[in-house]
């Protein structure tokens, strides 16, 4: 990423920075705008940012409306524009959208984005990942998997509209058998799709994981869920009548529990701490989190390997909750491995170890200098 440009995002009015190919780190107090920055790139892949706010509250305008995110890129084909924001409706009587340009013009779908930048972020709230609920892992192994499989982001939006329309359609006591066959057949083709980019990121991710970075731990990864076991024990097009078949016969069911019981919705990512010999969710906070770096740096060296180029990582806060010997391993690894890494933080003194190799900004309500 040669050059990023920020208009009315967040806590930035307008925003240009010239960048290399080094790891970029961002320096200065809470509030001043250091996680906004990262929110901004995180939008430049598929999905909702790393926040997962609504479209109408990065904005900097007071109405809610217009901002823009967009860089330049250095690509094997040469330079590449990209970028995406939120615009006004073309009539009063329409909303305002996303949009995302590739080059200039307007491309179809976020779908595109993932065709050029391979994003993958940890922040703080992460930290509870392994003891939060399923939802949480699953949305940050569809990340793993976009930055793998860019059109993983289509299916797994496919997939949730229609699970949320039958959803409705249940609530409502709508009996249409002709709706519910239609909806069914799309969430049985995407959500077999979908599984089984899971199930080939997951087994490759696990492969990557078990041999760990320096200080780091291994891990080992893998799926759990109804509709995983049927992905590694059939073909996709039985997996998708089996799907099709559950879904019909679980309409009255679900309707009764409130939820719909069988699907990829329902699937876990298990994750072990080999060293420890333990479900991660086990061991001590600072054992979680050194087995996330693990696992974000197993697969940026898997994205480098697979894409020909490494991927896009925002570490938020990352120094300060590591021991000074994992901090240098990380350093060392995103260094090595060419990864633009963006990290924050609020003591540029962890970050020496990075002197002369990367270059240090500094945040200050909604201006970035060099330090």
């Amino acid at each position: 990423m040669r050059q990023v440009r920020l208009t009315d995002f967040r806590n930035y009015r307008q925003l240009r920075l010239d960048c290399g190919g080094e790891p970029v780190v961002l320096v200065g107090p809470n509030g001043a705008g250091k996680t906004n920055l990262l929110e901004a790139l995180s939008f430049l892949a598929p999905g909702r940012g790393l926040r997962r706010a609504r479209l109408d509250e990065v904005t900097r305008r007071p109405d809610g409306s217009a901002w823009a995110v967009a860089a330049t890129l250095d690509t094997p084909e040469g330079r590449l524009a990209i970028g995406t924001g939120l615009e006004p409706g073309r009539s009063e009587a329409s909303l305002p959208r996303r949009v995302v340009r590739i080059d200039g013009r307007p491309a179809a779908s976020q779908t595109a984005l993932g065709q050029h930048v391979a994003a993958v972020w940890l922040t703080p709230q992460l930290d509870r990942l392994f003891l939060d609920g399923a939802g949480e892992r699953r949305r940050f192994l569809d990340r793993l998997v976009t930055a793998l499989h860019p059109e993983h982001a289509g299916d797994v939006a496919a997939y949730e509209h229609a699970l949320r329309q039958r959803a409705r359609l249940l609530a409502e006591g709508n009996r249409d058998p002709h709706w519910f066959t239609a909806l069914e057949d799309t969430m049985a083709r995407h959500g077999v799709a979908l599984a089984a980019n899971r199930a080939d990121t997951v087994q490759r991710l696990d492969a990557a994981a078990r041999l760990g970075v320096g200080p780091f731990p291994r891990a080992a990864l893998a799926m759990a869920g109804e509709v995983d076991g049927w992905i590694a024990a059939m073909a996709a097009l039985d997996a998708e009548d089996r799907l099709r078949a559950a879904l019909s016969a679980s309409r009255l069911r679900d309707a009764e529990a409130g939820t719909t019981s069988t699907g990829p919705h329902r699937s876990d990512l298990a994750v072990r701490h080999l060293d420890l010999d333990l479900p991660a969710a086990e061991g001590s906070t600072g054992q979680q989190k050194a087995l996330l770096v693990s696992i974000a740096l197993a697969h940026a060296r898997l994205v480098t390997l697979s894409r020909g180029r490494p991927p896009l990582l925002l570490l938020d806060e990352i120094a300060a909750h590591l021991d000074a010997e994992r901090r240098a391993a990380l350093f060392e690894e995103v260094v090595a491995l060419g990864v633009q890494s963006w990290m924050t933080g609020t003591d540029a003194e962890l970050f020496k170890p990075l002197a002369g190799r990367a270059q240090v900004l500094r945040v200050a309500d909604g201006a970035v200098v060099e330090s």
